[in-house]
């Protein structure tokens, strides 16, 4: 049984609202490369129920002024505020052996380097300083952000579902 019945679409963007009033949207890319969303289109919604073809029409402050196929007034791209946009992982370029899509580090277990079990990771997030994983820890509690570096995540393995994480000293409740 697949581990996610969406695991092979990736969060490429977001609709942030409308943008004047001729139905062009606000889109925030989440691509390296932002402008590279368009090229991953037709996007769909996370249950597939819609699909858009995205044209950008310009570079805004918080992203792209983009026409999305389909939505005609302000109204219509208002109603679209907060819808993540997702693209087929066959249509994104091959990573790097050192980089990963979040999509596959959602749900990975995360292991000290003793071996010992700290919790699972629920999101990614990034807040423009670089990623940080949310993680659930095993013991309970209120989940914690462990900042997403080589220092402190020194070995992510896809294969075996986990992450080895070296994380700062007290940074899980209860540990040393």
């Amino acid at each position: 049984m697949p581990e996610n019945d969406n695991s092979e679409l990736i969060c490429v963007g977001v609709i942030a609202g409308a943008f004047g009033v001729r139905g062009e949207v606000r889109l925030k890319s989440f691509c390296a490369q932002p402008e590279d969303i368009e090229t991953y289109s037709p996007l769909t919604t996370e249950n597939g129920n819609q699909s858009f073809t995205v044209t950008i029409n310009r570079p805004i402050n918080t992203g792209f002024a983009a026409i999305l196929s389909g939505v005609k007034t302000k109204e219509d791209a208002d109603a679209l505020r907060g819808t993540r946009l997702f693209a087929p992982r066959d249509r994104l370029p091959s990573l790097p052996d050192d980089e990963f899509y979040h999509a596959d580090l959602i749900g990975l277990t995360v292991i000290d380097t003793g071996g010992e079990t700290l919790g699972k990771v629920i999101m990614v997030q990034n807040h423009g300083a670089g990623d940080l994983l949310e993680i659930k820890p095993e013991n309970g509690g209120e989940t914690v952000l462990l900042p997403f570096t080589l220092a402190n995540v020194p070995t992510v393995d896809l294969g075996a579902g986990r992450i080895v994480a070296d994380p700062p000293e007290g940074l899980f409740q209860g540990k040393p």
